[in-house]
């Protein structure tokens, strides 16, 4: 599957954005989990949410519960992530990610490893 994200942009502190992922190819997206990870310059990857359809299990890192929402469009192959009181240390490129099969138990996990497909990622600045 390919995909192709969009909706990166700068922000104040306190501002939301909404990401969205394209998914095309590959089998029909119920059949993936899927996920976002960002990476802050400097730093590793990070998994920030992950759901899995088969099971319904959805994921956040701590840093963004409450405040970001993972969700999927199966009938028009698109992924979304709304981003709420964004604050500067979400400033980082994000990409979305799907695992062919994936379950709860690679949501838990969320590690890049599990994902086999990734888009080219978004830029996301959170700055005044």
């Amino acid at each position: 599957v390919q995909l192709v994200e969009s909706g990166g942009g700068s922000v104040q502190p306190g501002g939301s954005l909404t990401l969205s992922c394209a998914a095309s190819g590959g089998f029909a997206l119920n059949s993936y989990a899927v996920g976002w990870f960002r990476q802050a310059p400097g730093k590793e990857r990070e998994g920030v949410s992950c759901h899995s359809y088969s099971d319904d299990v959805t994921y956040y890192t701590d840093s963004v519960k409450g405040r970001f929402t993972i969700s999927r469009d199966n009938a028009k192959n698109m992924i979304y992530l709304q981003m709420n009181n964004l604050q500067p240390d979400g400033t980082a490129v994000y990409y979305c990610a799907a695992s062919f099969g994936g379950t709860g138990y690679v949501c838990y996990r969320t590690q890049a490893e599990d994902f086999g497909s990734w888009g080219q990622g978004t830029q996301v600045t959170v700055s005044a």
